[in-house]
């Protein structure tokens, strides 16, 4: 986990070119772009010499923000099709990746679990030894065993409301496979973190062949929900146009009522790599600069 989590990062960040971190070493957040009324002796001279723009050296008390992701282990995150990860294999990666990413910015960062209820929590830190903790809880949960745990977004979300009483950024990785009645309560719960002061990124994530657009083969098949065991049997070709065009209003919907709450919705999908994630984090992180 810990070599893949550096491996994301360091891949991203040689991949970004009119980024303001565009040829820095992963320890990035010790720099800003330069803004008008900054003092000129803060300017990194050498920073300015290889990259022609302006940027200023940012000190640890200017970058402490604390921050918790939060990710769904349910039943459902462990599907997979045709991509080679599971959404809770591709979640825990890029919960690592987030958590690295954070140390480095001298941010404390902690790890909320979830199924039904919260079953793990680790509080916000931000030494190196505390990050291979992290990564070292994020890898036992990616591996664990297959089991029946039903989502219980909205439940947990308020409970994580309650529980955080400092400012924090809220960075929430999960399929929103929640019981359709439940989205408005879902929702509710979001911005029952916004009322208490904390800023919030959803990454929705979703195997997208599948689980958007229903490329299945056109032969009879059975489906199993694997939180409730519920069956189905159908021919995907029956019900792919209807479906795709029901996740596509869903995620619509819900992307705009996140939206007039001020939280940054993400749609992510397993076959991808984690450069949208991770742009959507720092754009966030640097807004709150």
């Amino acid at each position: 986990m810990e070599l893949r989590a550096r491996l994301i990062v360091e891949g991203f960040i040689t991949g970004m070119h009119k980024s303001p971190y565009h040829g820095f070493s992963v320890e990035f957040a010790e720099h800003r772009p330069y803004n008008p009324g900054d003092e000129l002796r803060h300017v990194d001279w050498k920073v300015y010499g290889k990259t022609d723009r302006h940027y200023v050296k940012q000190y640890e008390e200017e970058t402490n923000l604390r921050h918790y992701v939060v990710l769904d282990t349910s039943a459902s995150m462990r599907y997979k099709h045709s991509s080679g990860l599971s959404k809770l294999e591709y979640g825990a990666y890029l919960a690592g990746a987030l958590h690295f990413m954070m140390v480095k910015q001298r941010d404390a960062t902690g790890l909320i679990a979830f199924d039904e209820h919260i079953h793990t929590l680790r509080p916000p830190k931000s030494t190196p030894g505390y990050l291979r903790q992290l990564l070292s809880t994020l890898e036992h949960l990616s591996s664990e065993p297959e089991n029946n745990q039903k989502t219980g977004a909205a439940s947990v979300l308020n409970e994580v409301a309650e529980r955080i009483a400092r400012r924090s950024l809220v960075v929430i990785i999960t399929d929103l496979f929640e019981n359709v009645g439940e989205h408005d309560e879902l929702l509710n719960a979001l911005r029952h973190l916004r009322y208490r002061g904390h800023e919030v990124l959803v990454f929705h994530i979703l195997e997208s062949e599948t689980e958007r657009h229903f490329r299945f083969p056109d032969v009879p098949m059975r489906f199993v929900d694997m939180e409730t065991g519920e069956e189905m049997a159908l021919q995907p070709s029956q019900l792919r146009e209807n479906y795709a065009e029901a996740v596509k209003q869903f995620s619509t919907r819900f992307r705009a009522r996140c939206r007039e709450s001020n939280i940054d919705f993400v749609e992510l999908d397993t076959a991808e790599p984690y450069g949208t994630a991770l742009l959507a984090y720092l754009n966030k992180r640097g807004r709150l600069a």
